[in-house]
């Protein structure tokens, strides 16, 4: 390995999410997502801030949210990345960047999801966006929807669950595809379409008070996801051939706390789970294993011989992964939900409890390879942390040693014959954290002087890190 080469045409770059970077809210049009629904709490712990983000969100508090004029939600301001685009882009293309992830905001094109035409305002701002990428030397990856479904499909569909939501979602992917497709190679469908357990709001759009079962709800959802991740490809490969059409998956493969066999199966059991999103999407069916769980558990879904043709011919082209964290499972303590975890006692945590392990990236990348020989982009790695600004300064050590340490699990992963194409390192520009609404959990490069409540004067500061990933791009990869 140590003297392997990265490819020369390797994808070196960074990924944010619309919601979570442009503000804007309510903008040239702009309609009300899901994530713009996402308060702020002071007064609670990260763990508590979690515990909410696995419960979701009740009918109630979707209507008390949306009509809250005073509570604090950062999403809505973002880091103005709908006016600052530009420069923001030129700090990215000063260290290197070959390419750049982020998403179209569905409230952006259909403020409602049910508008008869789309919303130019909205298109125009992504037709300057999108040039500019390019325009610097960037590679585009565009996903389609990422925690941006309108509030309205929430209010009068139910959520995901219900079939009519992927008629309308599918309109909107049409509108983007079509009108990017001479521009755009790579596109993600949906972000991390297996989060229903940890993001179960956000993923499925679903008010956990308004259906009987919960569970069975968020799988429908996730069919009617995989059909119209399906529809899209099909349609994708009629406008352009050379169009790839990916799936995304947050890594939540768990290693058994011990040699114990019932650890062991429980892992076993529990990673099935997490490859059942794949195995559909690239093997074209519904496992053996997974119709056995839905059963178990009291799960129905309505699946239609269409769509078992559609998913047989339709594979995604690759997979999207983003990996953060690895975790541990217990067979005396935890259950097959994928939030039910152990801490991993031979690793340390970021203060959001995510355990660092490089080497749990080997393993994910190395397991997915081996599982379907499909090419890999990382779509998301990063490092959490509050950062201390200084003089004018961030001195991150902590992120360089983060980052080192996956890069090198991914040089070693390649090495060994996997198929990553691109590194797309989280939040290269510090933004709105996903899961906690906080701005502090910052990720970035580069330091923006925003407090969690939107305060201070929005200045963007390089980090050491900057510099650092700086050379990693120079070097491909060779100076970590």
């Amino acid at each position: 390995m140590n003297n392997y080469k990265m490819p020369k045409d390797f994808l070196w770059g960074g990924a944010i999410a619309a919601n979570q970077a442009e503000g804007a809210y309510q903008v040239d049009g702009k309609g009300i997502s899901l994530a713009d629904l996402h308060k702020y709490y002071p007064d609670k712990s990260n763990a508590e801030i979690a515990e909410e983000q696995h419960k979701g969100m009740s009918l109630a508090d979707v209507k008390a949210n949306l009509a809250d004029t005073a509570g604090c939600y950062p999403k809505r301001h973002g880091i103005d990345f709908y006016h600052t685009y530009e420069s923001d882009l030129e700090l990215l293309s000063e260290m290197g960047f070959k390419v750049f992830r982020t998403s179209i905001d569905w409230t952006r094109i259909f403020p409602t999801g049910e508008e008869e035409e789309p919303n130019e305002a909205g298109l125009a701002y992504y037709d300057r966006l999108i040039d500019k990428i390019i325009e610097f030397g960037m590679e585009p990856i565009i996903t389609v929807l990422h925690y941006e479904t309108p509030v309205e499909i929430t209010l009068k569909y139910g959520g995901w669950n219900n079939r009519k939501v992927v008629d309308l979602f599918v309109k909107y992917g049409k509108v983007v595809l079509e009108r990017y497709q001479a521009k755009v190679k790579y596109w993600i469908v949906i972000n991390q379409v297996n989060l229903i357990q940890f993001e179960p709001f956000n993923s499925t759009a679903i008010a956990y008070d308004t259906v009987e079962n919960y569970e069975e709800a968020s799988f429908q959802a996730v069919h009617h996801q995989f059909i119209a991740c399906a529809q899209l490809a099909a349609y994708g490969k009629t406008l352009n051939s050379e169009m790839m059409i990916g799936t995304m998956m947050a890594d939540c493969t768990a290693y058994p706390k011990s040699c114990d066999p019932a650890d062991v199966n429980l892992a076993l059991r529990r990673n099935r789970m997490q490859y059942f999103y794949t195995d559909v999407q690239f093997l074209g069916e519904y496992p053996q294993y997974a119709l056995n769980y839905f059963e178990e558990n009291n799960i129905h879904l309505t699946i239609t011989e269409e769509d078992k043709q559609l998913l047989r011919n339709y594979p995604m082209d690759y997979l999207g992964l983003s990996y953060y964290y690895s975790q541990m499972v217990d067979a005396s303590k935890n259950t097959m939900n994928p939030s039910s975890v152990t801490p991993n006692p031979s690793l340390k945590a970021n203060p959001w409890g995510w355990a660092v392990d490089p080497q749990g990236l080997y393993n994910s990348l190395s397991q997915y390879w081996d599982r379907y020989h499909k090419s890999i982009i990382i779509a998301e790695n990063g490092f959490g942390m509050y950062d201390k600004l200084e003089e004018g300064e961030v001195h991150d050590e902590y992120r360089i040693s983060y980052l080192s340490e996956h890069i090198t699990q991914m040089k070693r992963a390649m090495y060994d014959g996997v198929d990553v194409i691109a590194y797309c390192a989280w939040g290269p520009i510090d933004i709105i954290s996903c899961s906690s609404a906080q701005m502090e959990k910052r990720y970035g490069f580069i330091y923006v002087d925003l407090d969690n409540e939107g305060q201070g004067s929005g200045k963007r500061i390089k980090k050491d890190s900057f510099a650092w990933y700086k050379e990693v791009i120079s070097t491909n990869g060779e100076n970590l």
